[in-house]
């Protein structure tokens, strides 16, 4: 039982890690937009129904790109880990 909360822990720990990551993006993005729409010389100076839903959009856009950065930067970790692994192995056989 012990070895099973073992093996769960890293993923649930890069779960974590991707989900939070995804919060700060969205929320950065969120703020960003408005901020803009705030404060933008030439832009009427008033938050409207508009600029929040381009704001939750911008934020939304800003976590998927997060996400599917650190999605991609794991899988070519994984792969780099597999290819060394394996690199590793036909070197213990030629010895």
């Amino acid at each position: 039982m012990i070895e099973q909360n073992k093996d769960q822990q890293p993923e649930q720990a890069w779960k974590t890690r991707r989900r939070r990551a995804g919060v700060a993006a969205f929320l950065s993005g969120l703020l960003a937009a408005l901020a803009f729409f705030a404060f933008f010389p030439g832009l009427p100076h008033v938050i409207d129904w508009g600029a929040i839903l381009v704001s939750l959009g911008v934020g939304g856009l800003a976590q998927w790109c997060c996400r599917s950065w650190i999605g991609r930067t794991a899988k070519t970790k994984e792969e780099t880990e597999a290819k060394e692994k394996a690199e590793g192995d036909t070197e213990a056989e030629r010895m």
